[in-house]
């Protein structure tokens, strides 16, 4: 990998030794054998961010039904994370079970979290990480603007069903506006396969070739 370069989709996560809330962790050998959703947040203590973590850890229980870990992260110090958990638990009444990264910066710049033109602190950056410890995704958002954490918890599904079925995914899967909640077939590889696909998927042509999953 080239040198100051941030890790592409495609590539390997780099390796990455933190301090987190919940002890020293060595991202991605930590996490080997699980999907793990790294992603940064601007700063404790602030409404967006607050509102994001309240709405990962209500779905937290449904990425680890995926075997996917949550891993937050911003440049702020352990205490002020630990603190910041307390003050969720104490006046939200949600208690953030996920470990949030205390990053000086280090990590922010080598994964490409830190943007200049809109600050210091990181922007909403998402990681969606493989089992193989392979970037899969990379999402990223403006400080003002919260994430969808359900779109994030689609896109680890559907990256899952893709590995394992060999599909692709429309628009708005599970609920196309053409297909619905069907995958999309690979395109074909030669004429005679091309052919022969009109016979065995629903399509709208050889190119387009469409099934619903077993």
């Amino acid at each position: 990998m080239m040198e100051n370069r941030i890790p592409l989709i495609g590539e390997a996560m780099p390796e990455l030794k933190v301090v987190t809330t919940r002890g020293e962790k060595t991202i991605p050998n930590d996490y080997a054998g699980q999907w793990f959703v790294l992603f940064s947040h601007p700063a404790d203590f602030t409404p967006v961010c607050t509102t994001e973590f309240v709405a990962f850890q209500k779905r937290y229980d449904k990425f680890k039904e995926l075997n996917c870990e949550l891993i937050g992260m911003s440049i702020d110090q352990v205490f002020a994370h630990i603190k910041w958990e307390q003050w969720i638990e104490e006046n939200l009444d949600v208690e953030i079970q996920f470990p949030i990264i205390a990053d000086d910066g280090t990590v922010g710049k080598q994964l490409g979290m830190i943007h200049p033109g809109k600050g210091s602190n990181t922007v909403r950056a998402v990681f969606i990480v493989d089992p193989n410890g392979m970037i899969r995704a990379i999402l990223y958002y403006p400080q003002e603007l919260g994430r969808n954490m359900d779109e994030v918890l689609r896109m680890v599904k559907a990256l899952q069903i893709s590995e394992k079925n060999g599909v692709a995914m429309p628009a708005n899967w599970p609920e196309n506006e053409i297909i619905g909640d069907s995958v999309i077939v690979p395109p074909a590889s030669d004429v005679e396969n091309a052919k022969k696909r009109l016979t065995e998927y629903d399509n709208f042509d050889w190119w387009f070739c469409h099934k619903k999953l077993d």
